[in-house]
C-alpha cells in the first residue's frame, strides 16, 4: 500500500470507510498551480501560460524602436503588469507546495526557490527592471517561455517528452559517433579547399580556420554564398562535400527516427510504469477526488 495518506494534506479524502472531508486552500490552489501527470492544464495554468505568451511578444515588439514610441507609458505599466502577475505566482506556487512534506517549513521554501524553473522566475521578475539598465538586458525577459516546458509536462505532453529524453539516451553512443564523423568531414572539408582555393582566394581560403566557415555553411546544406570555389577542381570537390553533407544530415536524423519508432513500439506501458516507479501519482488526488 503507498504511504501517499500519510502524506496528503489533512482536510482530504483519505480511503473508503472514512469520512470526506473537503481539501484546505492550500490543497486546492496547489492543485490548480501543479496539474496532475497525464493530465490537461487546470485552468489557472492556462492563464498562466496566455501571460506567458503575452509577455513574451511584449519583449520582442518592445525592442522595435517604433513600438517604444507608439506605446509610449502603455509598454512600462505593461511591465510592471506582468512582473506583478508573475511575482503572485511564484509567491502561490511557493506557498502551495508546503502541502509536499520536502517543501513544508523555511527550508522547504528555501529548497522550493532554489529549484531550476524557481530560479528562472525570479530572474525574470528581476528583469523587469532591464529597460532601466539598458535594451540588451531585456533578452532576460524571454527566459519565461521555459515555464511552458514546467506545464507542458504535467499535461498531454507528458508521454512524448518522455519518449523524446529516453530515444536520446539510448542512442547517445551513436549520436556521439555521429558528432565525431561529423567534425572529421568538417576538417576533411576545410583542409581540401586549403589546399585548392588557398593560394586563389587568400582572404577566403587562406588557412583551414578561414575555410571552416565555407565547410560549416556548404555541409549544412545552408549554403550563404558569401565564399564559393572558382577553380574547377574546386568546385568538384565543393560539389562531393555537397553531397556528403546530405548524408551528414540524415545520419543522425536516421538514428533518432529508429530509437522513436522502437519507443513507439513498446506502447505506453513503459511510461506508465516511469511514473509509478517515480512516485509521481501520489499527489494526483489532491484535488480532493479519490
Amino acid at each position: 500500500m503507498h504511504d501517499k495518506d500519510a502524506r496528503m494534506e489533512p482536510g482530504m479524502a483519505v480511503g473508503k470507510g472514512q469520512p470526506y472531508r473537503p481539501p484546505s486552500l492550500r490543497a486546492r490552489v496547489y492543485s490548480q498551480l501543479e496539474s496532475s501527470p497525464g493530465s490537461q492544464l487546470s485552468p489557472v495554468n492556462k492563464v498562466v501560460v496566455a501571460v506567458i505568451l503575452a509577455s513574451v511578444m511584449l519583449g520582442i515588439a518592445g525592442t522595435e524602436p517604433a513600438v517604444q514610441s507608439s506605446l509610449g507609458l502603455a509598454l512600462p505599466i505593461a511591465e510592471l503588469t506582468f512582473g506583478a502577475f508573475f511575482f503572485v505566482e511564484l509567491a502561490l506556487r511557493t506557498w502551495a507546495a508546503g502541502v509536499r512534506p520536502e517543501y513544508a517549513g523555511p527550508w522547504g521554501v528555501f529548497r522550493y526557490l532554489t529549484q531550476p524553473l524557481s530560479i528562472v522566475d525570479i530572474l525574470v521578475i528581476a528583469s523587469l527592471l532591464a529597460p532601466f539598465f539598458g535594451p540588451e538586458f531585456a533578452v532576460l525577459r524571454l527566459l519565461r517561455v521555459v515555464r511552458l516546458i514546467a506545464l507542458a509536462k504535467f499535461g498531454r505532453y507528458s508521454s512524448a517528452l518522455h519518449r523524446l529524453l529516453r530515444a536520446f539516451a539510448r542512442r547517445r553512443y551513436e549520436l556521439l559517433m555521429s558528432l565525431v564523423i561529423a567534425c572529421l568531414v568538417f576538417l576533411i572539408a576545410a583542409t581540401g579547399m586549403y589546399a585548392i582555393e588557398g593560394n586563389v582566394q587568400p582572404e577566403a581560403f587562406g588557412s583551414i580556420p578561414r575555410a571552416l566557415w565555407w565547410a560549416l555553411t556548404t555541409l549544412t546544406t545552408v549554403g550563404y554564398g558569401d565564399v564559393y570555389p572558382v577553380t574547377p577542381l574546386g568546385r568538384m570537390f565543393a560539389g562531393l562535400m555537397a553531397v556528403a553533407g546530405i548524408g551528414l544530415i540524415a545520419m543522425p536524423t536516421g538514428i533518432l527516427a529508429a530509437a522513436f519508432t522502437e519507443m513507439g513500439q513498446r506502447g505506453d506501458a513503459a511510461d506508465a510504469a516511469i511514473y509509478t516507479d517515480t512516485g509521481t501519482e501520489d499527489y494526483e488526488n489532491y484535488d480532493g477526488t479519490t
